[in-house]
């Protein structure tokens, strides 16, 4: 099989840096943590493929499977981060100055494949995250194809196949009809959106905010995940504002102007901020009832 070695040099956290990787992932198992290595199944313009990710020390040993091995293995630095430089960012805000001196090794990262990542936040729009699990294993065992490899992985839907699919074939999967003609529209227009990679920044931004149905929050995950968008924030997030307020302020709510303006500071590392405070595990208090699970497969 095809490989190579990917030399980091610094600090790095490996497991913390490849956990946008496998957060994405477990359910349904498109990635997978076997023996210390990252198992993690991709869609490639050469094919599908498989790379299995291992610490070294020099860096990272990277192995892949399929027509996309190559492919992968190529960019395979910016999924392993190793382009970022954790080292620029140097916050006064005690907290963040903390968090940096505490994980100085998180780098991040990103795969270059828009639609896959488009797929799994789509189907996370407007509900839980346990709704979302369970939506995903059913779209991407119904609709994927297994990976190659030895990890037993899972491929996301293509969007060549779910150009066939009608969107009430989604409702047994607890797909209502709003999310599922926004992902079958993104699929008819998958390979326009695949050209983001390619574009600056803002410019990817705006092609994906001119798809029907895809707005700040996606952009905002989808950048920060498949465009290594440096400034990706997920805006109109539930929780977001009023974490990012909380921990940097001390105001326990917040409107999404407000978290922009207490992020603005560390314009060229919002990401990093984001990914930083998401370490300390803390959260706003809550005030309200916790988000349903709403199943609409009886309806």
């Amino acid at each position: 099989m095809p490989e190579r070695l990917v030399r980091i040099e610094g600090p790095y956290d490996f497991r913390g840096t490849l956990a946008s990787l496998s957060k994405s992932g477990m359910m349904p198992p498109v990635a997978r943590w076997i023996d210390g290595t990252l198992y993690k199944a991709t869609s490639t313009p050469a094919g599908s493929a498989t790379v299995a990710l291992t610490r070294h020390p020099e860096g990272v040993h990277a192995e892949a499977w399929g027509d996309g091995a190559d492919w992968v293995l190529e960019r395979v630095h910016h999924w392993v981060g190793a382009h970022d430089d954790p080292g620029s960012f140097r916050p006064d805000h005690p907290l963040l100055a903390e968090l940096v001196r505490r994980h100085p090794g998180i780098r991040l990262a990103h795969t270059g494949r828009v639609f896959d990542s488009l797929l799994f936040v789509i189907i996370g729009q407007k509900v839980t995250t346990k709704g979302a699990m369970g939506s995903r294993k059913q779209l991407y065992f119904t609709y994927g194809e297994p990976a190659p490899g030895p990890a037993d992985l899972r491929l996301p839907p293509s969007p060549t196949t779910l150009k066939t699919v009608a969107y009430y074939d989604l409702h047994p999967m607890n797909i209502e009809r709003k999310r599922a003609e926004i992902l079958l529209h993104a699929a008819r227009v998958a390979k326009r959106l695949e050209e983001c990679v390619d574009m600056p920044i803002e410019d990817a931004r705006q092609r994906l905010m001119a798809v029907r149905g895809i707005g700040p929050w996606t952009v905002g995950l989808v950048g920060g995940a498949a465009l290594g968008d440096p400034d990706a924030v997920a805006v109109g997030d539930y929780h977001l504002k009023n974490a990012v307020a909380w921990l940097l302020a001390g105001e326990p709510r917040a409107t999404d102007e407000r978290m922009m303006e207490l992020l603005e500071p560390y314009a060229g590392h919002k990401r990093r901020v984001i990914h930083l405070l998401g370490k300390t595990g803390e959260k706003a208090p809550r005030y309200g009832p916790r988000l349903a699970v709403n199943d609409i497969r009886g309806r």
